[in-house]
């Protein structure tokens, strides 16, 4: 019996331990997402009506691009609706072209209605194979439009890479 409990023990703080670090890495990702937001609203000012405006969003403050002929993309994110953050995602993507080199983005979409974020939520949603985000810099965004429900904008944070699309990412959603 005081081996069921000392098992019974041990097996509670290694969950609690486990719940603890899930709970760290979100709390850094959060963090990491506001300042991404800073960042972007620094880059371009134009972006705080998305903000306002849009049923929710999601920020991705660290996409890693890689790939020569066959390159890929990956990150992790935040996703906000109503201004207050609900759960994570992440993003995948895997493609064979024309592309070469590396490169550090923040990718953030925003979405036009509480239908396409929805959408998002619901695992139903990744873009097609043709799509692009715009390229931010300073003003670019009072010009942008959504399509399709969703506006996508990408900072680069470090390197180069010959590739702008972010067609064929595919999204997973976790809410808190």
């Amino acid at each position: 019996m005081k081996i069921f409990k000392t098992i019974l023990v041990l097996s509670i703080m290694l969950l609690a331990a486990t719940v603890t670090a899930q709970t760290q890495k979100d709390k850094k990702l959060i963090e990491d997402a506001k300042t991404a937001k800073q960042t972007l609203l620094k880059t371009d000012s134009t972006l705080e009506g998305f903000f306002n405006e849009s049923a929710g969003y999601v920020i991705f403050p660290n996409v890693g691009k890689g790939g020569f002929i066959i390159g890929g993309a990956s990150g992790n994110g935040v996703v906000y609706e109503g201004g207050n953050a609900i759960g994570m995602a992440d993003l995948k993507k895997l493609n064979i072209g024309l592309q070469a080199g590396g490169q550090a983005i923040i990718e953030i979409i925003f979405f036009e209605t509480t239908v396409d974020l929805d959408r998002f939520k619901a695992g139903k949603f990744e873009f097609a194979a043709e799509a692009s985000a715009v390229a931010l810099k300073s003003g670019i965004a009072v010009n942008a439009k959504y399509k399709d429900g969703v506006a996508v904008f990408a900072l680069p944070k470090a390197g180069l890479m010959a590739d702008a699309s972010i067609g064929g990412q595919k999204f997973s959603y976790h809410p808190f």
